[in-house]
């Protein structure tokens, strides 16, 4: 029996993905260099970490990739930047119970630094969480249906 052939990418598509891929990092450095706003700024930067992870998929910007493979490797990209989120989050929360001084608890912040629950309890946290066992499930599913 002959295997499934995939189709990949046209020699447009590619040249498009590629385009867009060095357009974003473009974008965001322009966005970080203007002098007008503080808020596109902060645009800027958030889409520079972006731009930069995506640019792990400049070699799959080839014609004839196919564009499963290129998905899939995207979702890698995401699942580790959501693993490195929580292991930051977790290296600022020991950084803070080693390094600096207790929250004093006779004062106004420090009786609301000691309320608010640990890091693990947050929902961001969670929310990281749920996101990289999601994609990791995604990607083992996506190669177990492969071959």
């Amino acid at each position: 029996m002959s295997q499934p052939v995939e189709k990949g990418m046209s020699r447009e598509g590619a040249l498009r993905l590629e385009y867009f891929i060095i357009g974003l990092g473009i974008f965001a450095l322009i966005l970080i260099f203007q002098p007008f706003s503080l808020t596109l700024f902060a645009v800027g930067s958030v889409l520079v970490v972006i731009a930069g992870l995506i640019n792990n998929l400049l070699p799959m910007a080839q014609p004839g990739v196919p564009v499963r493979s290129v998905i899939t490797v995207t979702m890698v990209v995401a699942m580790i930047f959501c693993i490195v989120l929580l292991v930051s989050i977790a290296a600022a929360h020991l950084y803070g119970v080693f390094f600096l001084k207790p929250p004093d608890p006779n004062t106004t912040s420090g009786k609301v630094q000691l309320a608010t629950p640990p890091f693990w309890m947050q929902p961001l946290v969670w929310g990281i969480a749920a996101v990289t066992l999601a994609l990791a499930a995604l990607i083992t599913a996506m190669n177990k249906t492969r071959g």
